[in-house]
């Protein structure tokens, strides 16, 4: 296997895991699992969305939150935002680095963001440019890039179009998201094979769900192919609500074991991430879907 030695795991549990519990997770419990988290070697946090809290009241916090993130000098914080106003609240917040993002899906773009993908495009070229007023560092990407559960597949030829478009605003960092865990090896090869030649060289993050079981045969995929940056979720957590049987992103423990396995270095403390996946286990009353939390002895020791 031809595998980078080096790889970057992008925390996103806090948003997209916490985003898709009904049972409200208080403020104080955030910030402690953002402190665990601040504390297991990764370098970049995604901890909370910009978005309307009647929608989403489980990110009605936000703004608090920001104001009392733990340990900045050691971890970049970033948090979602889907609109204009979600990037004032962001910069008012404190934040310096912004995750923006249009759907590949009409579909899945009207039940997201209440809009069409026209216009999420002409928005974003908003958001992009208010941001760099900002001066914050801007991830953008898309949604729905390998397949939605309302349209099914997504033309390769559209994902690159808009890619493009979007790489050619200037920006930061360039994500490709399986929103609804309908990629496979094969599709994940054909597209990085088709986007890394427009990038201009920026880091690609690919954000993986496991809903259909294929998560991290994708991540192998994806490192064979020269992407080193992976959103990832401690404990597997995840889904997005406009989503149909939405499940979970890849785990952050379990995508660590496995590159740890194979000989590519995350730099990550996988007993101190487990840690918070079993933390939040005891506050839900549920098991979570990764697997690798579950292997972690009273001694610390993973068997």
């Amino acid at each position: 296997m031809k595998l980078p030695t080096k790889a970057t795991l992008i925390e996103v549990g806090p948003r997209d895991g916490f985003q898709a519990e009904d049972k409200l997770i208080p403020n104080d419990l955030k910030l402690e699992i953002l402190k665990r988290l601040s504390l297991t070697g990764l370098s970049r946090i995604q901890a909370t969305s910009f978005v309307n809290p009647k929608l989403m009241p489980q990110m009605a916090d936000a703004d608090e939150l920001c104001s009392r993130l733990p340990n900045k000098n050691r971890v970049i914080y970033t948090g979602l935002a889907l609109n204009l106003k979600g990037i004032e609240r962001a910069y008012a917040a404190g934040l310096k680095h912004i995750d923006i993002s249009v759907s590949a899906s009409e579909t899945h773009s009207l039940k997201n963001t209440g809009v069409s993908l026209k216009n999420a495009m002409e928005q974003i070229k908003k958001m992009h440019s208010l941001s760099k007023n900002y001066n914050m560092k801007i991830c953008a990407g898309i949604q729905c890039a390998f397949g939605c559960v309302y349209e099914g597949k997504i033309p390769s030829t559209k994902v690159v179009g808009i890619a493009k478009e979007i790489i050619n605003m200037g920006i930061d960092m360039f994500l490709l998201a399986d929103t609804t865990g309908m990629a496979n090896p094969k599709q994940v090869e054909d597209l990085i094979t088709r986007i890394k030649p427009i990038t201009k060289g920026l880091p690609i993050i690919l954000h993986f769900h496991d809903t259909r079981g294929m998560g991290l045969a994708n991540v192998v995929t994806a490192l064979q192919c020269g992407v080193t940056h992976f959103d990832t979720a401690f404990g597997g957590m995840g889904g997005c609500p406009f989503v149909v049987r939405a499940s979970g992103n890849i785990a952050t423990e379990d995508t660590a074991f496995l590159m740890e396995s194979i000989g590519v270095e995350t730099g990550t403390d996988i007993k101190k991430i487990a840690e918070c996946s079993t933390l939040m286990e005891k506050f839900l009353g549920k098991k979570l879907a990764g697997k690798i939390h579950r292997f972690i002895s009273p001694n610390n020791i993973i068997y």
